[in-house]
């Protein structure tokens, strides 16, 4: 399973980057201006320097949401590096568009998809990547592991070659229950990837080493 982290936070990006374990970046609009990038000068240099800094795709998110405008940006966005990956809403021209995209050589990932019946539909249009919001579906009272996994099965039955990105990711566990489910790749913010690090004994366990060494010294 690959790991993306969800964030347009540069340090937060080579810090994911230096463990080793980093294979992208997913970002948009919203997360940009959290970190007080705004206007699209600003926003494509980012997405560039993003795109430069880590050895992977790099998912950089559409704002329109019509047929044509989201060609025209998707090429602008395709233009600014290789490892750039359109983002494209999971909507009827978002569909058509991931289709234009697939036809040109162009790589996509299908965002804010919530069900099966939508992963399917991005599937057949020729996303390589869809985004299921695991999270949000949990605050709805449903399980979003459960897409997962469901999402799994029917690729795997159908022979679909689009993967699964795991997005809206909360904690350590939802990344370890999204392994289990299927899911080709997560995207997290970098608190739950840290927190996978963690865990009582290995502290315990540290602890007692490095007394039991000054022993010796």
């Amino acid at each position: 399973m690959k790991f993306f982290i969800d964030t347009a936070d540069l340090a937060q990006i080579k810090e994911a980057n230096d463990l080793g374990i980093l294979d992208g970046v997913t970002t948009n609009p919203s997360l940009m201006a959290k970190v007080g990038i705004k206007g699209e000068a600003a926003v494509t240099n980012h997405y560039k320097t993003i795109a430069e800094m880590v050895n992977g795709d790099v998912s950089a998110e559409v704002v329109s949401t019509e047929f044509k405008e989201i060609v025209e940006e998707g090429k602008k966005l395709h233009a600014i590096h290789p490892n750039i990956v359109v983002k494209v809403p999971m909507i009827k021209d978002g569909i058509k568009a991931l289709k234009w995209f697939s036809d040109n050589g162009i790589k996509t990932n299908c965002t804010l998809v919530f069900s099966a019946g939508q992963a399917i539909l991005a599937a057949k249009a020729g996303a390589n990547y869809v985004s299921p919001f695991i999270g949000r579906i949990d605050d709805s009272n449903w399980d979003g592991v459960e897409l997962i996994a469901q999402i799994a099965q029917i690729y795997a039955v159908q022979g679909y070659e689009t993967e699964i990105l795991a997005a809206s990711i909360r904690s350590a566990l939802h990344i370890v229950k999204c392994a289990e489910a299927g899911a080709d790749v997560i995207t997290s913010p970098l608190e739950p990837i840290l927190g996978l690090l963690k865990h009582p004994l290995t502290d315990i366990g540290l602890a007692k080493f490095l007394a039991d060494a000054k022993a010796f010294k």
